[in-house]
Order: C-alpha cells, then sequence, then structure tokens
C-alpha cells in the first residue's frame, strides 16, 4: 500500500506530471503521422525504418521530391519543437531547473523509445538539439553550423548529425564548465548516449564505409 500510494504521489505531483507529458510528447511519431497522411506511406517500412526527417525524406522522395523535402523539414520541426514547447509550459508553472533538465532527456528518451510505437523510434537528435536550446543557445548553434557543414560536404546525415551532437555537447564544457542552474553536464551526455545507441547500426555502416549518401 505504501508503495502504491507513494506512486501515486509521484504521478499527481506537478514534476512527475510533467515528467510523465514530456516521455508521451517526446513520443508523438510526426515522421509516421506526416509520411502517412501526406504521402500515404509508413516510413517504418522504408529504408532505415526510422521516423526522423531524413527517412522521411527518402520515403516521400521517389514520388514527389518536393513534397518529400517539405514534409522531411516539416518532420525535423515538429520533433524539435515538442521538446521546447512542453519546457516552456514547465517553465510557467515555476517548475525547477533540475526537473526541466531531467524533461530535456525523457523528451529525448521518448522520441527514441515511443511509447506509442512498442518503445522503438527515431535517433532523437532534432529533439536534443531543441531542447538544448532551450538552456544552452549557443552550444544548440554550434552543433547545427557542425551538422550542416558536414552534411553539405559529405551528405551523410547519420555522420553529420553524430559530429553535431558530439560539437554540441563537448562544446558546453569550454563555454559553461558548470551549466547554469544545476553546475552538471550529466544531462546533456545522457542524450548524448541514447543518441549514440540509436545510431549504433548507422556507426557500424560507417566503419564498414556502407552508410548511404543523402543525394
Amino acid at each position: 500500500m505504501y508503495l502504491l500510494s507513494g506512486v501515486l504521489d509521484f504521478f499527481t505531483s506537478l514534476n512527475g506530471i510533467f515528467y510523465t507529458l514530456s516521455y508521451l510528447v517526446g513520443g508523438i511519431p510526426f515522421g509516421l503521422i506526416y509520411g502517412k497522411f501526406f504521402g500515404g506511406v509508413n516510413i517504418r517500412e522504408v529504408g532505415s525504418g526510422s521516423i526522423g526527417a531524413t527517412n522521411v525524406l527518402r520515403a516521400l522522395k521517389a514520388q514527389n521530391p518536393k513534397l518529400a523535402k517539405r514534409i522531411a523539414i516539416l518532420t525535423m520541426l515538429s520533433d524539435a519543437l515538442k521538446g521546447v514547447v512542453i519546457l516552456m509550459i514547465a517553465k510557467a508553472f515555476n517548475v525547477s531547473f533540475e526537473a526541466q533538465w531531467f524533461m530535456a532527456f525523457l523528451a529525448v528518451f521518448g522520441h527514441c523509445f515511443s511509447p506509442f510505437l512498442k518503445f522503438e523510434g527515431g535517433k532523437g537528435v532534432a529533439t536534443c538539439v531543441g531542447v538544448v536550446a532551450v538552456f544552452l543557445p549557443l552550444e544548440a548553434i554550434l552543433g547545427i553550423l557542425m551538422w550542416l557543414v558536414v552534411g553539405k560536404l559529405l551528405k551523410i546525415s547519420s555522420l553529420a548529425s553524430l559530429l553535431g551532437v558530439f560539437c554540441g555537447v563537448a562544446s558546453s564544457f569550454f563555454l559553461h564548465p558548470e551549466i547554469p542552474h544545476i553546475t552538471t553536464h550529466t544531462p546533456l551526455v545522457l542524450m548524448m548516449v541514447v543518441i549514440f545507441y540509436k545510431h549504433i547500426p548507422n556507426i557500424m555502416r560507417l566503419i564498414q564505409r556502407k552508410e548511404q549518401k543523402v543525394i
């Protein structure tokens, strides 16, 4: 009874409600929704099976290249903003910074292991950039710049994403040796670990030089 009471207290507390919302909102598979609605395609059955923007582009490109680019951009923005929106609401309710950072992690975790897709999901990059931008905009910008440069030069989405995330997280150790309000880099590192874990198949293909380019 005490355990049940404690669980109920947690999920009905302000932090517990926002933690739950962060995970659930983070898990919304916008790429899958847009792919089916705009293109009639189940992107989980195409290419990598990921619900992210790159696979949306790959799935819709054959039938309508212009539409594919627009939907891929829409997917990327939606994935980035879903974490931002819930954090902005939390700020309005004066949720602590420690709780907000945990919410940021849960949004990324929810995208990667969506409760709506039997705990499968995307790679978490766009969602990570969105939530990090709320707290550390300069690091987010540096990560985006790295992603753009590598993507433009090499046209390998996974490599651009991995280097972009690494650049953003690594730069935080120099720009903010102590993260404001929480002093620790743990949430950033955990997000990077989850993202790299989701990229393991891509990393293996990169090592084998078999990773496809986005043309």
